[in-house]
């Protein structure tokens, strides 16, 4: 470690954002497996590609079958998860993008790392309120009936704790709302924090709609 010497870039973060026309940033989306988080965070990101807007999703299960395919789900693997992510994350949001990382996230510990890591790139986390008998009826991976059954362990808010998120950016109540709404408040959320902007995009008109 004593012989590393990170190298500056010769363009700034400033530059980025005005080579794309909008700022970057890391929106992390925390809640229980089924609250929505993936779906919504793909959703926003098309709807933004639409509008010209640079995206990523970072998404558990694809982060899980390359960065991180030597974790499993233990406290410490779990924290590992997020450390890592979160690196990759702002190498990304430096990079210019508006980045969505779509992970439960269980712990507040885990999450405040996050946002101390983000502390000089705009950072917000959204907290996908969910009740857990909703989660439990859409279970879309199978993973509550499993877990109910013996079949697995370490299940968030079944055998394993999920710390809801004290102070939140947004919370977006996704077992009261359908998909669009959702997309919605996102979108507005990003037009209200200055992270996108309705005088550099195509459909412009459509953003203001949203906003007001």
């Amino acid at each position: 470690m004593h012989n590393i010497f990170p190298s500056p870039s010769s363009v700034s973060t400033a530059d980025r954002h005005l080579l794309n026309g909008h700022s970057g940033g890391l929106l992390w989306f925390t809640g229980l497996s089924g609250s929505g988080k993936s779906t919504l965070a793909h959703a926003v990101e098309e709807k933004l590609h639409s509008l010209c807007v640079r995206s990523y999703v970072l998404d558990g299960d694809n982060i899980r079958t390359g960065l991180n395919k030597d974790l499993g789900l233990s406290p410490d693997d779990r924290k590992e998860n997020i450390r890592r992510i979160a690196e990759v994350a702002k190498l990304m949001v430096d990079a210019g993008l508006l980045v969505f990382a779509a992970f439960i996230a269980p712990y507040r510990q885990s999450r405040e790392y996050v946002r101390t890591l983000m502390t000089n790139w705009p950072y917000y986390e959204i907290y996908l309120k969910c009740s857990i008998e909703e989660c439990e009826k859409r279970d879309p991976k199978g993973l509550y009936k499993k877990a109910l059954t013996g079949e697995i362990t370490n299940m968030t808010g079944i055998s394993a704790p999920y710390e809801e998120p004290e102070h939140p950016s947004l919370i977006i109540e996704t077992d009261k709302l359908d998909l669009q709404q959702c997309v919605d408040k996102v979108i507005k959320f990003l037009l209200k924090q200055d992270l996108i902007s309705t005088e550099f995009q195509p459909e412009f008109d459509t953003l203001r709609k949203i906003k007001s």
